[in-house]
């Protein structure tokens, strides 16, 4: 499952730097796809969804930092837990109950983003 940040969030910005799939932003910032991954341009992600990887979306929340749960992986690839988890000192990043994914959806999802 991807992580969430909940509304406990300070804004302290300590998970940003973090995160090795660029999932997370400041609240109101635009994302992308394409944001510190390999992938560039019109993509059909491992959901079969088609996108444009270089436009950017909507914030998904406008006053805290949030993760994006198409880009997070727990960190499958990186490391043995999700850092920002791991460097929160409001222990405000947790696991998003509304997106289960298998180790083997977020590995998958890691290769995508980041092998060429």
């Amino acid at each position: 499952m991807a992580i969430i940040i909940t509304d406990e969030c300070i804004n302290c910005g300590a998970c940003e730097p973090e995160c090795p799939n660029t999932a997370i932003y400041e609240g109101a910032d635009d994302w992308r796809y394409k944001d510190g991954t390999r992938i560039k341009g019109k993509v059909v992600l491992p959901s079969g969804e088609e996108v444009d990887a270089d436009e950017a979306q909507t914030p998904i929340s406008d006053d805290i930092y949030y993760i994006v749960p198409g880009k997070c992986t727990e960190c499958k690839g990186f490391h043995d837990q999700p850092q920002c988890a791991a460097v929160c000192p409001v222990d405000c990043c947790i696991p998003d109950e509304n997106h289960v994914e298998s180790e083997e959806t977020l590995l998958q999802r890691q290769a995508f983003l980041h092998e060429a």
